[in-house]
């Protein structure tokens, strides 16, 4: 019942694959220093994103209630929903990049991570008000919702895309706490 709901959350984590970056070692000091604050605090959000999305699949078996469905649902929606709103503040605090159209570039990576953010609360608000006691109109709800995921997980990333080309993606991938943020096993998925 809860399958196509799994499978559209795990592209929601390809958002997260996007603040890896590419390799590269032209070093700049400057750039280097802002990828590391950023990679620093997306880690531990990846993580959550990741643990969020293992909860959703754990829980997408036949043998789960409506009730437990809903509750690991709308738990992994908030969890998302707070972990992409702590990714927009850690590249907000960071400042632009030291790049070409660096500013534009953040505001756009920001602005674009508070919406995903806003997209999984407002997913956690219409979980919350499936009705769990009719198993039809709930699994009703649920494909509803995992269309909505689609979209989500289609909607792309290009404002993000945009931040890491070139010298940022380079940066970026030069710092450890980036590395393992994409090399989450739940995050490669999608």
């Amino acid at each position: 019942m809860n399958k196509k709901l799994a499978v559209a959350l795990s592209g929601g984590a390809v958002l997260v694959l996007a603040l890896s970056g590419c390799s590269g070692d032209d070093s700049n000091e400057k750039l280097d220093a802002w990828a590391k604050q950023v990679c620093d605090a997306v880690q531990p959000q990846a993580k959550k994103i990741a643990a969020a999305n293992s909860a959703i699949q754990k829980e997408t078996s036949d043998s789960s209630t409506p009730e437990e469905v809903q509750k690991t649902d709308a738990q992994a929606f908030q969890d998302m929903s707070d972990a992409y709103k702590a990714i927009g503040a850690a590249v907000n605090k960071a400042g632009a990049p030291d790049v070409e159209n660096g500013e534009k570039k953040q505001q756009d990576a920001v602005k674009e991570l508070n919406g995903i953010a806003s997209s999984y609360a407002s997913l956690k608000n219409q979980v919350d008000d499936l009705d769990t006691k009719d198993q039809a109109k709930f699994a009703d709800g649920l494909k509803g919702i995992a269309t909505e995921l689609d979209k989500l997980g289609q909607s792309g990333s290009d404002a993000l895309t945009t931040l890491e080309e070139g010298e940022v993606g380079q940066a970026m991938a030069r710092q450890e706490t980036c590395k393992s943020a994409s090399s989450s096993p739940s995050a490669t998925q999608g």
